[in-house]
């Protein structure tokens, strides 16, 4: 019984973030990477984001099935 109370909670321990996590996080990586740099990675990501959206819809549309009709 003790191993699964170690395990259940270690798993509740990671899934704990709070606002002080969030705020450490968001000023080590403004620190990495600089207040010029952060717009050009979100931009990026945007777009990277909006590519595969747009990819994902063309193949569900290849993927449809053609009528046929008798």
């Amino acid at each position: 019984m003790k191993i699964n109370y170690y395990i259940m909670t270690t798993y509740n321990m990671f899934l704990a973030i709070g606002p002080q996590q969030i705020v450490i996080v968001l000023v080590v990586v403004l620190l990495l990477f600089g207040g010029r740099k952060i717009p050009e990675l979100m931009r990026g990501l945007g777009s990277g984001i909006k590519e595969f959206k747009n990819a994902a819809k063309e193949d569900d549309d290849d993927q449809e099935e053609p009528k046929i009709d008798k």
